[in-house]
């Protein structure tokens, strides 16, 4: 049985990284267990690790759930200065999304639920989970 998760990606500029995912996460990191490694605990029991080292090709991409993707996508290209990106959708999948990169390119995105009650109820489960 599978119970938590965790992502990592890594970064070659430490500190420039760790302020990069900071304001990516809107926050300060969750868990910082030594120098060159620090968490945030996205989602109960899912943890996005950034450490210091190279960068894996091809790793990802991380999609983050948002409730406006053009929001989070304007706020990306402004405070990030990530260059623009497009934004997929598709009639047969349910949600529309788009794909960024780190500087050190790692492979970040959101996507965002067209059905804005199926995502009422994935959030209701998230909640429900978390109290057991």
């Amino acid at each position: 049985m599978f119970f938590e998760l965790t992502y990592q990606v890594r970064v070659a500029d430490f500190s420039e990284g760790q302020k990069w995912y900071e304001t990516l996460l809107d926050r300060v990191p969750d868990f910082v267990p030594h120098e060159g490694f620090v968490e945030w605990e996205i989602i109960p029991g899912f943890w996005l690790q950034v450490a210091e080292g190279d960068t894996t090709m091809g790793s990802g991409p991380l999609r983050l759930a948002v409730e406006d993707i053009i929001r989070e996508k304007n706020r990306m290209i402004k405070e990030l200065n990530i260059e623009n990106f497009e934004i997929h959708s598709r009639d047969e999948v349910p949600v529309k999304w788009g794909t960024f990169s780190d500087p050190w390119g790692n492979r970040v995105g959101f996507y965002e639920y067209h059905n804005k009650e199926e995502e009422e109820e994935r959030i209701k489960t998230l909640l429900i989970k978390e109290k057991i």
